[in-house]
């Protein structure tokens, strides 16, 4: 009950978004913001740090562009080929990483995600340096051309079906053996729960909901390149659970859109950017330690 409102607000504030901010901007946003949410499920729920996501995003981005460029595929099927392959990258690394705790876990995450990124770098079918361009947005279910703003009602669309199911995740009996396992994942094994099972989970469902954000980016901006399996997008979906609210359902949301604000608004400073971005970044993390949704949070005395 306490989450009606807010769910309200950013639902109706997603239906009016394209009507006074630029579409492909609110859509690249929401694309970034289920990735985020995926994020925060391994971090904020399962206490799993990975420095290597970036992996199932980009990898569905790339597999979703192949699917929709090459193959010919519907935009739907693209992005649920991408789906998939990230789903099993998921489950391929975390079998490897899922047995090791800490700095050790997020080390193996971020060797695996680098080799892709080199495998990205050199495969024939990824473009190399170029990426594959031109991806076709297509018709939906081979009858709706997907132009502007119907191709903005479906991202939303699925980023909600993404939030709606986390939502129901992290509320749900497995939501909360994840908590008890990031609390004290000994006492949890004592009480007879499997917590690499869970663990494992918890990585492969985060994994494709990575992957789900990839694929909707790739129709999106049309493109599928090395950025999106760069180190440093594993960098910026840490840093965007952090600003909005680390364990909380809209602190990602909030953090990835403060993000892709002033990723597009400090543009004009030019190599002044990160500069600028990296001092924000470090007084929102001093300013509110919680997040900015977890400081509301603790305000109102209520999870948001």
């Amino acid at each position: 009950m306490s989450q009606r409102v807010p769910v309200a607000v950013m639902i109706a504030l997603i239906v009016i978004a394209p009507w006074a901010i630029y579409p492909v901007f609110v859509m690249k946003a929401l694309c970034f913001a289920l990735f985020a949410c995926a994020f925060n499920l391994l971090l904020g729920y399962a206490g799993l740090l990975s420095f290597g996501h970036a992996l199932f995003f980009g990898g569905a981005s790339y597999a979703t562009a192949h699917a929709a460029t090459e193959w010919g595929w519907p935009p739907e099927l693209a992005i649920l080929f991408g789906v998939l392959a990230g789903a099993l990258l998921g489950l391929a690394v975390g079998v490897i990483a899922i047995r090791r705790q800490g700095i050790y876990f997020a080390m193996i995450t971020l060797a695996l995600a680098q080799m892709f990124y080199f495998f990205c770098l050199r495969a024939d079918f990824t473009g190399g340096e170029n990426g594959i361009q031109g991806v076709p947005r297509g018709k939906l279910f081979g009858l709706l051309p997907l132009h502007m703003m119907t191709m903005y009602y479906v991202v939303a669309a699925i980023f909600l079906l993404g939030f709606a199911l986390l939502h129901r995740a992290v509320h749900s009996p497995f939501g909360q053996v994840l908590k008890a396992i990031r609390e004290n994942e000994p006492r949890a094994i004592s009480l007879g729960y499997k917590a690499d099972h869970y663990k494992l989970i918890a990585f492969v469902l985060s994994a494709a909901l990575a992957a789900l954000a990839g694929g909707t980016k790739a129709i999106v901006m049309q493109l599928a390149s090395l950025t999106d399996v760069h180190w440093g997008t594993s960098g910026e979906v840490i840093l965007m659970t952090l600003i909005g609210g680390m364990g909380t359902i809209f602190g990602p949301v909030a953090g990835a859109l403060i993000f892709a604000g002033l990723e597009n608004y400090l543009s004009q400073l030019g190599s002044w950017v990160l500069v600028t971005e990296g001092a924000i970044f470090v007084v929102c993390v001093l300013a509110f330690r919680r997040g900015v949704f977890g400081e509301l949070s603790r305000l109102l005395k209520r999870p948001l």
